[in-house]
Formats: structure tokens, sequence, C-alpha cells
């Protein structure tokens, strides 16, 4: 697969436990390193801390949704130009309206995007179409 010195980080905000872990269980077969938040403020936090080569990012979430935690990410220098993919369950107009005025590499609906796509969504946007499977 990827050999340590390629391995690059992923940060996964997501609320929902068992969503979270399958996700980085996945992400972490695939070769990425992991960093995991709860809510949008750990999110931001870690964002802004490890400057992730990707954030996937759920919208509904305590504390701060990932509208808001998008939009924090964006007000901060590295923010400005960070890999953000919105991995949510609402894709109603409102929802992505808020969402691609943040300029994401893409909006995915977890319900209805099997977990192998995903991760080629996200080595889309780490490494070009050269890694997908």
């Amino acid at each position: 697969m990827t050999d340590e010195t390629d391995k690059r980080t992923v940060l996964l905000v997501e609320d929902d436990q068992t969503i979270r872990e399958l996700y980085a269980m996945a992400l972490i077969k695939a070769g990425f390193n992991i960093v995991m938040a709860e809510n949008g403020e750990q999110g931001v936090v870690l964002a802004l801390k490890h400057h992730p080569n990707l954030i996937l990012l759920d919208i509904d979430m305590p504390i701060m949704d990932g509208h808001q935690a998008a939009k924090q990410i964006r007000n901060d220098g590295w923010g400005k130009a960070a890999r953000i993919i919105f991995l949510t369950n609402h894709s109603d107009a409102s929802n992505v309206a808020h969402a691609v005025m943040q300029k994401p590499e893409d909006f995915i609906v977890k319900a209805h995007t099997p977990v192998h796509d995903v991760i080629n969504q996200v080595r889309i946007a780490v490494y070009g179409n050269s890694k997908t499977l």
C-alpha cells in the first residue's frame, strides 16, 4: 500500500461513534493516519493544530455543526486552502448550499455512498486520481 513516509492524515469529524469508527477503520486500512473529533468545536481545534491533508466533516453535530466548523477553519490562514469533504445525511438544498459556500472538495451523502466509494473520494482529494482503486 503506502509506506510510512507517504502516509497522509485525515481528520474525521463525526459525532456518531459507530460511524466514526467505521470510517476510521476503513481509512486506516487504506493507509491514512487518522485524527478524530466528535463535534465541530473539537474538529476546528484539531484541524488548526494538525493541519491534516483532508477533513471529513459531518454537518449535524452537537456543540458546533459542520457549517460553523468549516467557516471557522476557513477563517484561518492555513484553513483557507484546507481540503474539506462534507460527509453527511443532510442532502436538502439548504445544507448543500451552505456547504458549497465553503468550497469543499466534495459533498457525500453517507446513506447513499458505500464506504469504499468514500475512501476513493478521499484518495482523489488527497492524491489526485492516481491512487484510486
